[in-house]
């Protein structure tokens, strides 16, 4: 692929526009706009403003953690002529996990208990308690308030009976995570980048702003859907601004550390916003708040030049590069884009969908192992995110060190995947992340704090290996089939990320269970990994013909024969990495 059809390439992927319709309507932008330099304030100010956008997305993404929290729980005893030691012993006691505690959906017979207690019974002595018929909680809960004031599970008694409406409310946020990464890319097209950007900070604002007013379950769930496009449109469209506007300096930062570093800035500010307000819809208001702060960059971030340049738009494109050559002192030419005759490139002959994907043997099986590790991925580590209110503990310490854990996972999995072919280190990624997750079952119980930090552990190795699965995936893929093959992984992994509220709802049966099929899900896919062919240090694939015999070559371990791809080429598929 010639330099500037796999630089259009790579911003048209990330926007979700088909590889195959890709053409070549400009010079090289990185050739033509060499003259601002690689670190000029235009650049550097744009760099740290869409940075500072990404710290929305941390606690819009992840506050159902407190919202839909679950604090200790039994059944409602009305103001009834009780003694006090009736009204003790009406609560039914249980082994939960090992350990004694008061039932959370049942109690004894009230009327029964009040006719004992009116003759002047005394249980345990005269009655024997156990043998008293139970009953449902008729009248409610009663919620402990030494954690949390009120959460959608305390408003809305999601409890016992109820107790499967959290984890669907949960997964509404990924379903909406679904739905806006596959409009958002189109929309980008349409409106600009820019455009799209405020047009979804806007709607993160109001759509947070009205969920926190939500009169039901059901509202809540509808809501739920908006907020999730919403968050991952903004998302996608930031990074995809990023990697068009900056210099290739700043943008190999920008899409390997800058977005995701950020958005764990704001993932860790979460659980001190929940600490200070304890009751959900006032937390939503803070972050729904928080994007009132993105006003004034309307005015000091730039639209996309290349995205204009593929509208046809060269005036206005360049515009924005001479004021971005003013602002970092350096003089524009005459002419800044020189207009060229468009040409199909090579990989336009043929559209490619889902069906050449599934049609050829190789292709599909690579496939198949290639959704199998973004779902197990996604599942453990979202899993894992959602899962740190039901950890032994203080909730928001949890969550803090959960995010914390995020920051040395992206640095390591960066400086490795720069280092390390990529088959070894995923599978050692993987098993990290599992591995550890597996043991925890084996801590005793008063050992509180060795396993959070197992889990800390494990979450670190998810991270990692959300990283590289990205970069990996596609490196494997030809460029006639990148932009449907990752769009069948992305599928994959919102399904993963769909499935891990229930996952973690199975921790009410066995609090050790989501441990065991998290780990051993992702101690599988590592071995599934071990199926895929090696792609380090190798030219990216054109063809699906150049793909097969790559895969061949490295089946038959003749990895000299893979030439190498160039710094500019590898540099840009890390670029694509986590979207």
């Amino acid at each position: 692929m010639p330099p500037m059809d796999r630089k259009w390439s790579v911003s048209l992927l990330l926007s979700g526009f088909p590889i195959s319709h890709t053409i070549s309507i400009m010079g090289d932008y990185d050739d033509d706009t060499a003259f601002l330099g690689q670190r000029g304030p235009f650049f550097i100010i744009t760099f740290f403003l869409l940075n500072f956008i990404c710290i929305s997305t941390g606690p819009s993404g992840l506050y159902f953690v407190f919202v839909g929290a679950t604090p200790p729980h039994h059944c409602l005893i009305p103001e009834v002529n009780l003694t006090d030691a009736w009204r003790a012993a009406i609560i039914p006691s249980e082994t939960v996990d090992g350990q004694a505690q008061q039932s959370m959906c049942s109690r004894y017979r009230l009327d029964v208990v009040k006719n004992f207690s009116d003759r002047g019974f005394t249980p345990g002595v005269e009655v024997n308690v156990t043998d008293i018929e139970q009953e449902k909680c008729l009248d409610g809960w009663n919620y402990s308030k030494d954690i949390y004031q009120s959460t959608i599970v305390t408003d809305w008694d999601l409890v016992c009976d109820n107790q499967w409406k959290t984890p669907l409310a949960s997964s509404c946020l990924f379903i909406g995570f679904l739905i806006g990464s596959l409009v958002s890319g189109q929309l980008s097209d349409w409106f600009g980048r820019k455009k799209l950007i405020f047009i979804c900070l806007a709607g993160q604002l109001l759509s947070v702003l009205v969920h926190s007013f939500s009169p039901s379950w059901i509202v809540f769930c509808i809501l739920y859907l908006f907020v999730g496009a919403f968050h991952i449109s903004l998302y996608i469209t930031t990074f995809v601004l990023g990697t068009e506007v900056l210099s290739k300096w700043l943008r190999d930062i920008f899409t390997t550390l800058g977005v995701f570093l950020h958005y764990c800035i704001g993932y860790m500010l979460l659980p001190g916003f929940a600490f200070a307000m304890r009751d959900w819809r006032p937390l939503l208001l803070i972050i729904s708040g928080i994007n009132l702060v993105y006003i004034p960059f309307w005015w000091f971030i730039p639209e996309s030049p290349r995205w204009l340049l593929s509208q046809g738009r060269v005036e206005e494109a360049e515009a924005i590069v001479r004021d971005a050559a003013r602002r970092n002192g350096v003089a524009a030419p005459e002419v800044i884009f020189k207009e060229q005759k468009v040409e199909a490139s090579p990989t336009d002959t043929k559209s490619y969908g889902i069906l050449d994907v599934l049609r050829n043997g190789k292709v599909r099986t690579t496939t198949f192992l290639c959704l199998l590790l973004w779902l197990s991925t996604n599942m453990g580590y979202y899993g894992l995110s959602l899962n740190t209110s039901n950890l032994s503990g203080n909730p928001y310490l949890n969550c803090f060190l959960s995010a914390a854990a995020e920051v040395p996972g992206y640095i390591v999995s960066t400086v490795l995947i720069k280092l390390c072919p990529r088959r070894p280190l995923l599978t050692i990624f993987l098993i990290i992340g599992g591995g550890f997750l597996l043991l925890i079952q084996l801590i005793p119980e008063n050992l509180h704090a060795l396993a959070l930090t197992l889990e800390m552990v494990g979450k670190f190795g998810f991270t990692m290996s959300f990283t590289v699965v990205y970069a990996y995936t596609a490196e494997i893929y030809p460029t006639v089939l990148r932009n449907v093959g990752m769009g069948m992984c992305s599928s994959a992994a919102r399904i993963g990320s769909i499935t891990a509220p229930y996952i973690i709802y199975l921790g009410s049966i066995n609090k050790y269970l989501p441990y065991i099929l998290i780990g051993s899900m992702t101690l599988g896919s590592s071995v599934v990994n071990l199926f895929l062919p090696e792609t380090f240090r190798r030219e990216l694939p054109e063809t699906v013909e150049q793909m097969q015999r790559c895969r061949g070559l490295c089946q038959q371990k003749k990895i000299d024969k893979c030439p190498e791809a160039d710094d500019e080429q590898k540099s840009e598929v890390v670029n694509q990495s986590k979207l």
